[in-house]
Order: C-alpha cells, then structure tokens, then sequence
C-alpha cells in the first residue's frame, strides 16, 4: 500500500485502501499497524488533523480492529 509521509512526532507516512477501507499507519519505530473497516472520512480526517497522533489515538486505536503487519 502506498504511505503518504507526513509531518508527526510519533507517525512517519499514512496509507489508505478505499476499497478494502484499510488505514495502514508506519511509525517512528518503524512499526507497520492495519486498522481494519475505517471509512474514508475518518482518513480524510486524519490526514486533515493538526496532530496525526492525537487523531489516531482519540479516533481510531480502540474503535477499530487492527494488525501488526511489519
């Protein structure tokens, strides 16, 4: 999946599958997360959010099922 870099603390680029509505999340660790079923305003939104990290953690870890996939 193609990750768009972005400009955050803890969060290095941010990627997302319409069709399978997949947020795919690459952190400064270098850990790659999928957050399963996340609808396409919740992207738009994230990726419009002053703080990515403040978004991801108020919005969408604990609402949406995830995997470690790197």
């Amino acid at each position: 999946m193609h990750r768009t870099p972005v400009a955050s603390g803890n969060i290095l680029s941010i990627g997302y599958d319409p069709a399978s509505q997949t947020l795919e999340v690459e952190f400064t660790n270098r850990h790659v997360y999928q957050y399963l079923g996340v609808p396409a305003a919740q992207h738009r939104a994230l990726m419009q959010a002053a703080s990515h990290g403040e978004y991801l953690a108020a919005f969408i870890k604990g609402h949406f099922r995830y995997q470690q996939v790197g």
